[in-house]
């Protein structure tokens, strides 16, 4: 056991406890997955690369030797590299799967670099990224977009190459990068061999990882992330459907006993670290993470990105959905922790920006699925968590909090509704508005009972739209209004779709409510 920790402790410094393999030529290309930017600052960008020869080895390794690997990078003004401006050394290791996290500093606010990395002789593809804008300036557009939910089984990722050609500043990806289901031996509707060994649900490293690759050995999905610097956060399906803190809800496995369950996230959660461009400060420690944070886009915009899973109470009266559930009222229950309720809160009224955007995974508006007389919710919304939403609420109110708009993936179909401070009635003060976003392809082409959303619109006045397509949305911010465009797919189950705007809505700054352009 000690072996094992002296060795992650050389992993989190870049270092390797075994020998270094040092520049010796590859024979296949090791940039098989990719490279990637994140979290924007106005003075750098994380940049990410795993080496990876044979991405879906079965043993997890990404075809890779036990040793460590040098790998340079560099950061250029120009996409050919003839003006660079940063440029450095380090080392991929085999304890976080040949995983590079770089944390470059030193750049040009609210500006566009390139960057690419050199490993055994071989050269990366070419990544764009773009910094944030000065921290006080006043930027007179920020464009952005968010996506959730690929399922890589039930739909191809046509969403991420319309995605990789739009002009937007940051990609928010707020959950379900991976879906943990076991997959069938032709890959679902993509109907291409999977060996056996990536089949099975993930319970381990090696099959986290696995599952990770699978899903990101994707040209669509590359060419996403080489275009645009993404600030991500998981939800459910990166370890389990609907886990909830230390508790698993999967039925007859292993991971009930909440001991082994946190074995197993921690698994998920190392995984989700080593094929995503994330910082140093997100790095778990076994089961022990820290996914929330900000992003401030100059005094625009600031991005509270939320982890609702990590810290929440269990979901009331078993899960699923329920009517007449008084266990979801219980005061006191959480969605997102004290600790981070009160980060939340703190920076919301601490925020001098135009926007707050809260970006978070699961519906903070109430979603009442029976259209009769009756109410019946999803107990794993915010729906089941009544007193924190209240809670959030409250806070908006009493620190008047500028503009605040919920960004929402999850719920496979686009969405815009109001918050109210009373859903059950509609005359009640809107707070501030909320946008959810289809999936990228999970629930293939469209499977639900009310595709239309007829039956939703009737019985929520305070939604004003939804869309069962899959898609995304893109986002323009200026000082007056934040507008979102719904855009979306007539099909993913097979390649090629295009994309539409299906319709767009527009809130107005210091006017909280929705309009639709």
């Amino acid at each position: 056991m000690l072996g094992g920790t002296v060795g992650m402790a050389l992993a989190a410094a870049g270092l390797s406890a075994g020998r270094a393999w040092g520049d010796a030529p590859f024979h296949e290309d090791p940039f098989t997955l990719g490279v990637a930017s994140g979290d924007p600052w106005p003075d750098g960008v994380v940049l990410w690369t795993r080496l990876a020869p044979q991405p879906l080895a079965p043993d997890g390794s990404g075809g890779m030797p036990p040793y460590a690997f040098d790998v340079q990078w560099e950061v250029a003004r120009d996409d050919r590299f003839r003006s660079v401006v940063r440029r450095g050394r380090t080392r991929a290791v085999p304890e976080l799967a040949h995983s590079v996290h770089v944390e470059v500093s030193g750049l040009q606010p609210g500006r566009h670099y390139y960057y690419r990395f050199r490993a055994g002789g071989m050269l990366s593809p070419v990544g764009r990224t773009r910094t944030a804008p000065p921290p006080h300036s006043r930027p007179r557009e920020l464009d952005f977009a968010f996506v959730s939910c690929q399922a890589w089984f039930e739909g191809f990722y046509t969403a991420y190459r319309h995605l990789a050609e739009e002009d937007v500043d940051l990609v928010l990806h707020l959950g379900d990068y991976i879906y943990e289901n076991a997959i069938d031996a032709m890959g679902g509707v993509r109907n291409v061999p999977v060996a056996a060994e990536l089949r099975p649900e993930p319970m381990n490293l090696v099959q986290y990882r696995n599952r990770h690759a699978l899903h990101h050995f994707d040209p669509d999905l590359i060419a996403a992330h080489q275009a645009h610097p993404f600030a991500l956060v998981w939800d459910d399906h990166e370890v389990e459907d609907n886990w909830a803190r230390d508790k698993s809800k999967a039925d007859n496995e292993p991971d009930q006993d909440p001991a082994v369950f946190r074995e197993r996230a921690a698994a998920a959660f190392q995984a989700y670290y080593e094929h995503l461009p994330l910082r140093l400060p997100n790095k778990p420690n076994g089961f022990e993470a820290r996914m929330y944070r900000r992003l401030r886009y100059g005094r625009m915009a600031t991005f509270h990105i939320l982890d609702t899973r990590l810290f929440r109470d269990d979901q009331p009266c078993g899960d699923g959905i329920k009517s007449g559930c008084d266990e979801r009222l219980t005061p006191g229950r959480t969605i997102l922790g004290p600790e981070q309720e009160q980060w939340l809160y703190s920076g919301l009224g601490r925020s001098d920006t135009t926007w707050n955007m809260i970006s978070q995974q699961i519906p903070v508006t109430q979603v009442d699925t029976d259209p009769g007389p009756g109410q019946a919710f999803v107990m794993d919304f915010w729906d089941g968590y009544v007193d924190a939403r209240q809670r959030l609420f409250k806070e908006i109110t009493d620190r008047n909090v500028s503009n605040p708009v919920v960004l929402t993936g999850d719920m496979h179909r686009h969405l815009a509704a109001d918050l109210k401070q009373n859903f059950d009635d509609p005359g009640s003060p809107t707070l501030g508005v909320e946008f959810v976003g289809s999936s990228i392809s999970t629930t293939k082409d469209g499977m639900d009972l009310d595709p239309s959303g007829a039956k939703l619109l009737a019985a929520n006045e305070h939604i004003k739209f939804t869309n069962f397509q899959r898609g995304y949305v893109r986002c323009e911010l200026t000082r007056d209004s934040c507008r979102a465009d719904f855009r979306v797919l007539p099909y993913v189950t097979t390649p090629g779709a295009p994309v539409s705007t299906r319709t767009s809505y527009v809130t107005e700054a210091g006017r909280p409510g929705l309009q639709q352009a």
